[in-house]
């Protein structure tokens, strides 16, 4: 999947990949129950596992929830905020600056880092409703075929993102949670009120 043999939307069938592997379907069908999991498949009932695919108009509907979401998340962990979770956050962003592994492992860093904001919040409705929201949309960004570079870049934000939690920068948490989107995604508040804001002004 990461490699593109199997491209966003495409079909898994369990039999033909144990024949490809030369393996039983039981450790196939355990890969695409982890696979689902991690959000990487997805299981469409009476039809099978196909790979995870999202329209540009998912992602942006998804993004509008995830600015309210995640900005609240923002802003109740920056209120929290512990020597502890400061230091595992600064600890990921020198990772995430040094990444130079595979694309699994950058959308690991990367999810990671907004696991611990959410944790940190101290809602855990919220952490759980955010999860849940998430796993696809860094599954899709997996599965994005960007540079390196690209990736490296998006990576490299969250250096900002962090100075907005650890107080470090006074930027509204809403404004720069919407900078570090718009890295990623092309209009990610246009089914938010944001948006509309932004036509008035």
């Amino acid at each position: 999947i990461l490699a593109g043999k199997y491209k966003p939307g495409d079909r898994l069938n369990e039999s033909q990949i144990a024949r490809e592997l030369n393996i039983s379907r039981i450790p196939v069908r355990e890969a695409l129950s982890q696979l689902q999991e991690q959000g990487l498949v997805v299981n469409r009932e009476r039809r099978g596992m196909f790979v995870m695919s999202l329209s540009a108009e998912d992602v942006q509907q998804i993004s509008s929830l995830r600015i309210i979401l995640e900005t609240e998340a923002i802003t109740l962990a920056r209120d929290r905020m512990t020597p502890e979770t400061l230091a595992r956050l600064e600890k990921l962003v020198k990772q995430m600056e040094a990444w130079d592994g595979t694309l699994l492992d950058a959308a690991a860093l990367d999810l990671e880092f907004h696991r611990v904001i959410w944790h940190a919040a101290g809602n855990p409705y919220l952490e759980r409703a955010l999860n849940a929201l998430m796993v696809p949309m860094f599954a899709h960004q997996t599965l994005e075929h960007v540079s390196r570079e690209i990736r490296r870049w998006r990576l490299n934000h969250h250096r900002a993102l962090l100075d907005v939690v650890a107080r470090v920068s006074a930027e509204d948490p809403q404004e720069a949670f919407l900078t570090h989107l718009r890295m990623a995604y092309t209009e990610p508040e246009r089914y938010s009120t944001l948006a509309k804001s932004a036509d008035q002004t």
